[in-house]
């Protein structure tokens, strides 16, 4: 099944609740944890995705090189600047299940930006 979803003034923890609920095929009468449905998600105008509170200022991305010295942060407003679908990639990563069928989901998921 393929659902389309427009994320203009979206806010962003909103939307990727209702998008991992979608993957994970959590509306169908037939829901099974363990077995992998193929639904895909496509979501257009991720540059127009709204953020609330002060979460554009205070959130803060961190990845580790493993080396000395090597802890990258970067805010959300950056971010967001830079790459939007990958803000809202890492949101619904975070709500999906933390097991093989993760990778195979996060797949069926589509982002694009802003149509001009």
């Amino acid at each position: 099944m393929e659902y389309k979803i427009d994320a203009t003034d979206k806010i962003l923890g909103r939307l990727a609740t209702e998008v991992s609920i979608l993957l994970r095929g959590k509306n169908n009468p037939g829901f099974d944890p363990a077995k992998f449905t193929a639904n895909r998600v496509i979501i257009s105008n991720t540059d127009k995705i709204r953020v609330s509170g002060k979460k554009l200022t205070q959130k803060l991305y961190r990845r580790h090189s493993g080396f000395h010295g090597g802890l990258r942060e970067e805010k959300l407003r950056e971010l967001l600047a830079r790459d939007s679908c990958e803000v809202l990639r890492k949101a619904v990563m975070g709500m999906l299940p933390k097991n093989k069928l993760r990778a195979r989901y996060i797949k069926n998921l589509i982002l694009l930006r802003a149509e001009r």
